[in-house]
């Protein structure tokens, strides 16, 4: 057997942070020189952090990703082991995002992306340009301090492959894997054994599926070795990346890494039997006849074997792959990147206004999952965990240890209703029977001083008294008054945010936390700066649906009983009088159902419908109703959307965890202004609704 120990690695990067980078790539290199690994892989960008964004225009961030790899390159690391790490690099003053490969303190080769990522969340090429010659190799000149340590003057840059004296190795970069040539396909085809791909891929609900489908399938039709790395945590933005790294090995995974977890470096290895890769191939007619065509990629030669003779050793043997639901994703996914955001932003913790509804009973449960996962892996020795727990609770001179997720979420998490006249006893006490079973510092406010004093306030300068639409007062009468109920909850959120620490005796300030779902941001069913406004959303990207599906799992999963009132109750804002013949409800206010609203968004923005494409969609889907049924709801989703989307440049940064987010800063690059009557496009409508019925 030709046996080889391979390590790939999870990794918790933060853009920029070069010190807490660099300190996680050296751990995560020792790990795998402990664990007998011949070879170790890195994340994409993992120097640097993968979302310095237009940092990466700056001279500095090469400097700087060139100082870390020179402190790796005076020690004794890379000694006996072949390290692929991930940093930009300027190769004839154009950028690159690539792999550089070490060996006994001296550069190997550098690996230029070949494909870069451009949509959806990602803008690469606005930071590097894509390696476009296939199969080519230059020289690369290496600036002085590393001329100094390696005594290299040049290294080869471009596409090739590593072949060391028993096998040949060569890097896949995330979005590579996804590409329909991808460069696996011709690597492997030209005798390449191992693929290695250093990814920063982020999490979205039930994505996972699909990066590994790709592995499993791309080793399958070929054979081979894939080790895939990534990158972990919340890298200063929306994103959260969700690990689990993993080896594959002719379709079938060998190990695999979390997906969602709170160590900062996680290194997942395995014994791969290179013998099973030549006869897997070797038994393929097909695949044989498309090898003896291939073109030949470059190698660069390497005095170095990845086997070795050890009869102590055995093949890591096939698993089963492990995938979370989309309720544990909900649960675990935006946990970890809110305990990342909260011990990264220097805030002492959470403050949530609390109503009793569905939404922000959801952002305090996501919370309470933070403090039980953290108190699981204070319960596991981690003591990065338990150290930053001991700093955000003031009680770093002290051998305190989280041991109970509820006296942890009284440290960390502060909840406030914020009642009207118009609010009901119901959600009072749904949100007081909540906080109790999770903990937080839980305080009832009632808020109608403060808004009357603004009432009278208006009353004073006007002469004008507005009322509530259902005191017979109009739509714009009516909204103001609900405006400013929502929006006096935001300015008292965030006086409380800031001296509710003090008023304890603590330090600091406390982050916001919004309770905006996607559907409801997507429609603008909600009031501009009001209590949405907040520091970052964990729900933000999140859908109705699945948020009234993870409650239900919460409530089995966590011990949340009092999420089943929640569950039941009909969503309510709760800013209109409370009437024998009134009740105010979300659905009738918006005039669409949330299962309207999330096909709608989908229909937007992952298929790229206008208002006449999304009605042919939908006069098909929606069979049961009439055309012009159908052609009603479609204007009203698309009226409103207009009317709303300037609330959208104003959008509190959200976890991002569903494709249609509508978020305008980073994800949906959509004008704010439009022509709400969207003349030309509903009277293409209509036809189509004549023509339809005509046939009819």
């Amino acid at each position: 057997m030709k046996l080889t120990t391979l390590a790939t690695c999870n990794l918790n990067q933060w853009a920029l942070d070069f010190d807490g980078n660099l300190e996680r790539i050296i751990a995560s290199i020792q790990i795998a020189k402990n664990s007998g690994a011949r070879y170790r892989l890195g994340p994409e960008l993992e120097i640097t952090g993968y979302g310095c964004e237009d940092a990466f225009l700056e001279d500095d961030t090469f400097l700087h990703s060139w100082e870390c790899l020179g402190e790796i390159l005076k020690s004794d690391l890379t000694d006996g082991i072949l390290c692929d790490t991930g940093m930009p690099v300027m190769h004839k003053n154009v950028r690159y995002n690539c792999r550089v490969f070490l060996l006994n303190s001296k550069i190997l080769f550098i690996r230029p992306k070949l494909v870069l990522a451009a949509d959806h969340n990602y803008r690469e090429p606005r930071w590097f340009v894509p390696w476009q010659l296939r199969g080519k190799l230059e020289q690369h000149y290496l600036p002085r301090m590393i001329r100094d340590i390696t005594r290299q003057a040049t290294v080869p840059f471009g596409d090739g492959a590593i072949a060391t004296r028993d096998t040949a190795l060569a890097p896949e970069t995330c979005e590579e894997l996804f590409a329909p040539d991808s460069p696996h396909i011709y690597l492997g085809l030209d005798g390449v054994e191992i693929i290695a791909n250093g990814s920063g891929s982020h999490h979205v609900l039930r994505k996972l599926n699909q990066r590994i489908d790709l592995i499993r399938s791309g080793t399958s039709k070929s054979g081979g070795v894939y080790l895939y790395a990534n990158q972990k945590g919340c890298d200063g933005g929306r994103l959260f990346f969700d690990g689990c790294a993993l080896i594959a090995v002719n379709g079938e995974v060998v190990a695999q890494g979390q997906q969602f977890s709170m160590q900062d470096v996680e290194v997942i290895t395995a014994t791969v039997n290179l013998e099973d890769v030549r006869s897997y191939r070797g038994a393929m007619v097909s695949r044989s006849v498309q090898a003896s065509q291939s073109q030949p990629i470059p190698r660069v030669d390497v005095n170095f074997d990845l086997t070795a003779e050890q009869y102590n050793l055995a093949p890591s043997a096939p698993l089963k792959v492990r995938y979370h639901c989309p309720q544990e994703e909900i649960a675990y996914g935006p946990s970890c990147w809110l305990w990342d955001y909260l011990r990264r932003s220097g805030s002492r913790g959470y403050f949530l206004p609390l109503s009793g509804g569905s939404d922000s009973s959801s952002v305090a449960t996501i919370v309470g999952s933070m403090c039980r996962v953290i108190v699981n892996e204070a319960a596991q020795g981690n003591q990065q965990v338990i150290q930053d727990v001991r700093r955000l609770t003031g009680m770093e001179e002290t051998d305190y240890v989280p041991l109970d997720a509820r006296e942890l979420a009284n440290h960390l998490l502060y909840t406030c209703y914020m009642g009207t006249k118009n609010s009901s006893k119901a959600t009072r006490s749904r949100a007081k029977s909540l906080t109790d079973q999770i903990g937080s510092f839980h305080l009832d406010a009632n808020i109608d001083t403060i808004v009357a004093a603004m009432y009278e306030l208006f009353v004073r300068l006007t002469g004008k008294a507005p009322r509530f639409k259902v005191e017979g007062g109009t739509n714009d009468e009516n909204a103001a008054l609900q405006n400013i109920q929502a929006r006096l909850r935001m300015v008292l959120s965030y006086f409380l945010a800031q001296l509710l620490p003090w008023m304890r005796g603590k330090q600091g300030g406390l982050l916001v936390l919004g309770t905006a779902n996607v559907d409801e941001s997507l429609r603008g069913y909600l009031t501009k700066y009001d209590c949405s406004s907040a520091d970052i959303n964990p729900i933000g990207a999140i859908s109705k649906t699945d948020l009234r599906s993870f409650l239900r799992w919460a409530v089995d999963n966590l011990g949340y009983s009092a999420l089943n009132d929640i569950i039941e109750a009909a969503p309510t804002a709760e800013l209109e009088p409370l009437t024998e013949t009134h009740v105010q409800e979300d659905e009738a206010d918006m005039g669409m159902t949330y299962a309207e609203l999330s096909r709608f968004g989908r229909l937007r923005k992952i298929h790229r419908c206008g208002p006449v494409s999304m009605f042919e969609r939908l006069v098909h889907e929606w069979s049961h109703l009439a055309p012009g049924e159908v052609a009603v709801k479609v204007k009203r989703f698309f009226r409103y959307y207009a009317v709303n989307r300037h609330k959208m440049t104003t959008l509190t940064p959200s976890y991002h965890a569903e494709s249609y987010s509508p978020d305008d800063n980073r994800f949906d690059l959509r004008q704010f202004l439009y022509n709400v009557r969207w003349t030309w496009q509903f009277h293409k409508m209509d036809e189509l609704v004549d023509k339809m019925q005509r046939k009819q």
